[in-house]
């Protein structure tokens, strides 16, 4: 075992928290998670359901996928969560793990610009410009020609990213390596790539917290975390033209324009055609990870069977810009879940 490695278990066992106890007895059945912070939002909604449904208490560290994957790889965790899909490495490490879509969001570009429209306006060549250290100043001429009539102020532009392993990464590189041949060829796509500029900060709150305290910042984060810390984010531009902002008409309008499920569940829904005019172009599925064999199979088929169909009310979801996944990806997820068992 590396060093790393060793280092990346130890911080999700430190950073284990129970998000949810209010109901909990001695006699609770406690499942353990690991990973994404983007979905950790969500989670955190849906514990105290699970803990009035079933009884039990749930344990969720949002040290990011990276580490997610890493702590359901060793088996440290009861279930792993990303919102990027295991890579073949990954997979054959994994050794029998199973990944399950199990909601549905958006990466929001996210920006502290004193005196820029509430949504400003980017599109994906610009914004992967900003990211690659070739438009470094707001009142850059490919910035002002995408809003026309806003006064950008004369600002350096500070880039910010995540510094750990994370599927909002992969999502934001996913998107870029779509829509920017410079950046494909140059940094690429993963849950980790090396950025060409700016300053890294761990998890979602992490960037977020950075951004709301940098005059001049932009970041990528889950939408959720945007509005939590009532941070501006970008109108991007789609592949139909218009400029929009992530919504949950318009992330269901993403999810709709890629409607097949492969057999691995691995879904790429960024950068949608123009025949998807209202979808918002960085949506993203994000995956809970299972073990095929379990001791607590009975508890994860539960849990994740009330995440994919309880879970999936407006009451837990809307507030936090996740949107109900379609029937297409809902079937796939319950029968991949049927394949876990003691």
């Amino acid at each position: 075992m590396t060093k790393t490695f060793t280092l990346t278990l130890a911080a999700v066992a430190a950073a284990l928290v129970v998000v949810a106890a209010a109901t909990a007895t001695s006699k609770d059945t406690t499942i353990t998670g690991a990973g994404s912070s983007f979905v950790s939002p969500l989670v955190s909604v849906w514990t105290p359901a699970l803990g009035s449904a079933f009884g039990y208490s749930v344990q969720y560290s949002p040290v990011g996928s990276g580490a997610g994957i890493a702590a359901i790889t060793n088996r440290q965790v009861d279930f792993g969560a990303s919102d990027a899909p295991l890579t073949p490495d990954q997979a054959t490490a994994c050794k029998s793990c199973v990944q399950i879509p199990w909601a549905l969001s958006a990466t929001s570009v996210a920006y502290n610009v004193p005196g820029a429209p509430v949504h400003l306006r980017l599109d994906g060549p610009t914004i992967a410009n900003i990211f690659l250290g070739n438009i470094t100043n707001w009142n850059d001429p490919a910035i002002a020609k995408l809003n026309p009539g806003a006064s950008m102020p004369n600002l350096k532009i500070t880039p910010i990213f995540r510094s750990d392993g994370s599927g909002t990464t992969y999502n934001f590189t996913d998107y870029l390596s779509a829509v920017s041949p410079a950046w494909k060829s140059k940094v690429g796509n993963s849950t980790a790539v090396s950025f060409p500029t700016g300053i890294g900060a761990r998890g979602s709150a992490g960037v977020a917290g950075l951004v709301s305290r940098t005059d001049g910042g932009i970041t990528y984060v889950d939408v959720a975390f945007a509005l939590n810390n009532h941070i501006r984010f970008a109108a991007v531009k789609n592949s139909a033209g218009n400029f929009l902002f992530p919504s949950l008409r318009r992330i269901s309008a993403a999810a709709a324009a890629f409607s097949k499920v492969p057999a691995s569940n691995e879904m790429h829904i960024v950068n949608p055609p123009k025949s998807a005019p209202l979808a918002y172009p960085i949506s993203t599925y994000t995956y809970v990870i299972l073990p095929q064999q379990s001791s607590h199979a009975a508890e994860l088929r539960k849990l994740v069977f009330w995440a994919l169909t309880q879970g999936q009310q407006a009451k837990y979801t809307a507030k936090l810009l996740f949107v109900p996944l379609p029937k297409p990806v809902l079937v796939a997820s319950e029968k991949t879940l049927k394949s876990v068992h003691t």
